[in-house]
């Protein structure tokens, strides 16, 4: 198949981001398919973000047409969606002149459906759909998207590429479930959720020293870890307050929180006031997704994080799937399927969000026991291996689009 995937936010290993669109592009080229990438700078490597000009690029035999459309989670909400619109017109345009049997376009933001839908019916082709956010459920939830108008038409916008899709692929059994509450049938709705790398993530246990060695901590000593979007919605300040609240649980345990978005600034300025920065907890900028691993490796627990909005119980975060594969315990702070999936398997645990001391007792209990670590991490691993290997996903995901061009 000709396959054109539009992605306003790809990334590569060297990028500080998600990279499943890149880990499916390469396997689709890899069993004989063609793959163009239509996507932003917003989240490639440097070098890329500084283009002024559209660009095409091989990236591991992916074509990359990169449309100079900058993006941060540091932008104003009306900042954000003229990026929104402009890079969906600026994509419409190259979607539509791009040969192509079928169009992958995968959301946020739910913009990407234009150029999607344009391609589709200017060719005569297939789109796939790929709902990795509810939205604009999310940003209602939170009171991000208060005016009446952007609502309907965000609510318009979904519906019509719900719609337009020939299959839709949701990344969480709860996206799927609000998928076909807004009319689409079952038998065109498939599951593909995040996914775990193990060839990359299931390394030697040394390769976290050198993170530890960093953080001045011994290799024994309890190590918590947050990688990711410090935005609205993950949350991130929570952790602090635990930080500050294991001080007279459990003064040994460390704290590691890794990423860049819109509360870095805020969470830091909290965990100086709270008493804890550069004590039992370190903030560090993004690194990139290839040096991931190793923080995984260093790890005794990763979390997963969100504010207490039932909504956000259908994420289907990377960061969640790499410490599966790094075969690193997990703590979460929020219910659904994933929550429901660590308490069936054992693989980590649900933290109460709103008892922050009740959680850091429970934290710390985890932490200190040495054969329930040990079970987390080989139910970690399992799944990794059995339910969420990125091999197997990318075939569910080639079935999903050979059955959209033969239909």
């Amino acid at each position: 198949m000709k396959i054109t995937y539009l992605h306003q936010y790809f990334a590569t290993p060297q990028s500080a981001a998600g990279t499943r669109s890149y880990e499916f592009a390469r396997r689709l080229i890899a069993n004989g398919h063609s793959v163009r990438m239509i996507t932003s700078p917003a989240h490639m490597p440097k070098q890329y973000q500084t283009l002024t000009q559209t660009t095409e690029i091989k990236i591991d035999g992916i074509s990359v047409l990169i449309i100079p459309v900058a993006y941060s989670n540091a932008m104003s909400f009306s900042q954000r969606i003229m990026a929104f619109v402009r890079f969906a017109a600026l994509a419409s345009y190259h979607a539509m002149r791009q040969p192509s049997d079928v169009i992958y376009a995968t959301s946020t933001p739910l913009t990407i459906a234009i150029p999607g839908i344009a391609a589709k019916l200017w060719r005569r082709i297939p789109m796939v759909f790929e709902v990795r956010d509810l939205w604009p459920e999310l940003p209602i939830a939170v009171g991000a998207l208060k005016n009446p108008v952007f609502r309907w038409a965000a609510l318009a916008l979904e519906w019509i590429a719900y719609h337009a899709a020939a299959h839709v692929v949701a990344l969480s059994p709860g996206m799927a479930e609000g998928v076909i509450k807004r009319g689409i049938p079952a038998s065109r709705v498939t599951v593909i959720p995040n996914s775990s790398d193990v060839d990359k993530f299931d390394v030697p246990p040394e390769t976290g020293s050198p993170i530890r060695e960093a953080l001045g901590i011994t290799p024994d000593q309890p190590l918590v870890v947050y990688t990711g979007t410090f935005g609205l919605i993950n949350n991130v300040g929570w952790l602090v307050d635990l930080a500050a609240a294991m001080r007279t649980i459990a003064p040994d345990v460390r704290f590691l929180l890794v990423g860049s978005g819109a509360e870095w600034e805020k969470v830091g300025q909290k965990a100086h006031e709270r008493g804890v920065l550069d004590q039992n907890l370190t903030v560090w900028e993004p690194v990139p997704k290839e040096e991931m691993p190793a923080i995984f490796s260093a790890a005794t627990v990763a979390t997963s994080l969100f504010q207490p909005l039932p909504p956000m119980w259908n994420n289907s975060a990377n960061k969640f799937f790499d410490a599966l594969a790094a075969g690193t315990p997990i703590a979460i702070n929020y219910g659904g399927w994933q929550s429901d999936l660590l308490n069936e398997t054992g693989a980590g645990i649900v933290l109460p969000e709103g008892d922050i001391n009740a959680a850091a007792r429970q934290l710390a209990d985890f932490v200190r026991d040495a054969e329930r670590l040990q079970g987390a991490s080989a139910a970690a691993r399992s799944l990794a291996y059995t339910r969420f290997n990125r091999d197997t996903l990318a075939l569910q995901l080639e079935n999903v689009l050979k059955q959209a061009v033969s239909t």
